[in-house]
């Protein structure tokens, strides 16, 4: 038997590693492990798997809406910060292809989660990568526009603009060092 559990705040490889010692240390066999999600061999004591967790930094989600909200953004997370270049497709139908869900229902239970659209948190996301590619100071703007799937250096830009209030060159020189961690953007 597998038993599935979804886990609040897994954002990067690190993250993966912890969450399978922390089962491991708890003499849990895991088949499959990805950012926000576990598969568990066997019978599970949940109070004790949330429990060692949270004294790691996670939270176990529990409630349907809750897990899906959280796959949606691991989802990003992943494409954002861990794969180099434009999308292939458009990121509803990955999500759609991933959660095996209508777009206008994932839509909607993320919207009432968490008070922001998809396309929003999915921005945020891109804005923050963004900082820290200007911050590594290795890439030009035009690399970072391609690599995050940015139409234009005009587009990457404009929104940049939109969210920091400054262009990438003014935060640049500006030695702006305001990112926020990814499980708190939002």
């Amino acid at each position: 038997m597998l038993t599935k559990i979804y886990i609040k705040n897994m954002v990067c490889p690190r993250c993966i590693a912890s969450v399978k010692k922390d089962l491991e240390d708890l003499n849990y066999e895991v088949n499959d492990i990805k950012l926000g999600e576990v598969s568990i061999v066997g019978e599970v004591n949940i109070p004790l798997i949330k429990q060692r967790l949270e004294e790691s930094g996670f939270e176990l989600l529990e409630g349907k809406n809750t897990q899906i909200t959280n796959s949606i953004k691991s989802i990003i997370v992943d494409l954002v910060h861990h794969h180099n270049g434009a999308l292939k497709e458009n990121l509803s139908q990955v999500l759609t292809r991933e959660l095996n869900q209508e777009y206008s229902v994932l839509s909607n239970i993320f919207s009432s989660k968490e008070g922001l659209t998809i396309e929003r948190y999915y921005i945020l996301q891109r804005i923050e990568k963004v900082k820290e590619l200007l911050e590594y100071n290795q890439l030009s703007l035009k690399e970072i526009a391609f690599d995050l799937g940015f139409s234009s250096v005009a587009h990457l830009s404009a929104q940049f603009k939109k969210e920091t209030g400054l262009s990438p060159k003014q935060y640049k020189d500006l030695g702006m060092a305001d990112r926020k961690p990814i499980h708190q953007i939002h």
